[in-house]
């Protein structure tokens, strides 16, 4: 029996619905498709957002650390350049482009720094990049939060750096090639590390450190020699330290008898700015000359004020300078102080001696003769600052210097010493240090913490 066929008018539904099922099915495939494109498109461009939330707040970071690097912690100082005091804090707003950051800092002793940066999430909300910008400021301007940016927050700590942060510094070499050299600190401001704040052997400590910023070389970047160094030793990358029997470390390296360097005490990553030292006044100078105090004469006289000497100041037989008040001293073209000359600075005065001008070289400076006498023992009353044409500093004699020498650009030669165990109590940084003879440096701490600011550096970084 012959089978009995469908009508065609049937066969052609099926074929229709097949074919529509299949488009569905289809349909419904590359709907998905694209969900899945624009879900993972969303989240990339979401992803990349919150990426340049960091980029964006680390610009207010650094907006706000060149702030404090310029006006320090002032209140008055700090509400500058577009910040606004908002209830005790300092806060500026940016735009960037359509991103935006948020930054305070708080004017503390060491100040914290809160950045915030916004990165627009939908990227097309308008063509003109102008006009995002335009829009992104006018949200932030009337305190809105736009759906449409994502956010991410930057907490720094930060701390001054000081620019006696450690003992002795040097740009290049230091070589402390002399007989019995020794580097220890104390604390002036505790007495558990200085008596009356003045230098104690039976109390010090065990951080005179030396540093240079000098690294790989073809010879030492620091020669401790027959040195005894209670403290670390830093250099540049890669840096060497060389010693004969000297030693670097901890007191209880040195008691146990100990040579080289302790474990431990040595770091090659020393990496520090050495700017050079402005000009420390343009008007409102004296020109300083001989005077009597308290019936005693002497060849020069410094109260509280500023002085200019143009000429180079050279003194080679027994002569004296007394400083009795808040002294700046300008010696443009040095300063040469020999034979029996000593520089006298009273017990409730304070002298700021600058050598040298901002430009050119070849500016020496000789401290030869009895030195300089600071009558408070306190480090922080005598600072000696080497301009950009200083570079040439010559300190011996036997008697003891207490303050802090800042001259970057300077070769410093030490020498003398032996008959006194305070011959330097303070801090230096130079360009180079060349140490003979029987030479004591005593580092006092306290110039760490409140000697002269470089500004501040990152203590702690938490991205929120």
């Amino acid at each position: 029996m012959t089978p009995r066929l469908a009508p065609r008018r049937f066969l052609r539904g099926n074929t229709y619905l097949t074919i529509i099922w299949i488009a569905m099915l289809s349909g419904l495939i590359l709907a998905a498709y694209l969900t899945m494109v624009s879900t993972q498109n969303s989240f990339s461009m979401r992803s990349q957002a919150w990426n340049r939330c960091i980029a964006v707040s680390e610009a207010g970071i650094e907006e706000a650390l060149s702030h404090l690097y310029k006006n320090g912690v002032t209140n008055g100082n700090l509400y500058e350049d577009g910040w606004w005091n908002l209830g005790g804090q300092y806060y500026k707003r940016r735009c960037i482009d359509d991103c935006l950051y948020e930054v305070t800092i708080s004017p503390e002793a060491n100040p914290v720094i809160l950045s915030r940066g916004y990165v627009p999430l939908v990227q097309n909300y308008a063509k003109n990049k102008g006009w995002r910008a335009f829009m992104a400021d006018a949200f932030f301007w009337w305190g809105a939060r736009s759906d449409n940016y994502l956010h991410r927050t930057i907490r720094v700590e930060t701390t001054a750096d000081g620019m006696f942060a450690k003992g002795l510094v040097a740009k290049h070499w230091i070589d402390l090639n002399g007989n019995n050299i020794r580097t220890d600190s104390f604390d002036s401001v505790d007495p558990s590390y200085s008596s009356n704040g003045l230098y104690c052997l039976s109390k010090a400590k065990d951080n005179g450190d030396i540093a240079t910023n000098s690294g790989l070389t073809n010879s030492a970047n620091i020669d401790v020699g027959n040195a005894n160094i209670y403290g670390h030793a830093f250099t540049g990358p890669k840096g060497k330290v060389v010693w004969n029997n000297g030693a670097v470390g901890s007191k209880a390296w040195h008691d146990g008898g100990n040579s080289g360097i302790q474990p431990g005490w040595f770091r090659d990553d020393m990496n520090v700015s050495f700017p050079d030292v402005p000009a420390p006044f343009t008007s409102g100078y004296f020109t300083p000359s001989s005077g009597s105090v308290d019936g005693t004469n002497y060849d020069l006289v410094l109260g509280s004020g500023k002085y200019l000497s143009s000429s180079n100041v050279k003194y080679t037989s027994k002569a004296t300078i007394f400083v009795n008040g808040d002294a700046i001293w300008w010696c443009k073209a040095g300063i040469d102080i020999g034979g029996q000359g000593t520089i006298i600075i009273a017990p409730n005065a304070r002298l700021q001696l600058c050598i040298g001008d901002t430009s050119g070289s070849g500016v020496s400076a000789a401290i030869t003769g009895n030195g300089v006498q600071n009558g408070s023992g306190n480090a922080t009353n005598c600072f000696v600052y080497g301009l950009r044409s200083n570079t040439s500093i010559t300190w011996s004699g036997n008697s003891a210097f207490t303050g802090a020498i800042y001259a970057p650009r300077a070769a410093v030669s030490m020498s003398g010493g032996g008959s006194d165990t305070l011959d330097f109590c303070g801090a230096g940084v130079f360009s180079t240090i060349t140490m003979n003879g029987h030479y004591n440096f005593h580092y006092d701490e306290n110039l760490g913490r409140f000697g002269p600011r470089r500004g501040y550096v990152i203590a702690s970084w938490n991205e929120m």
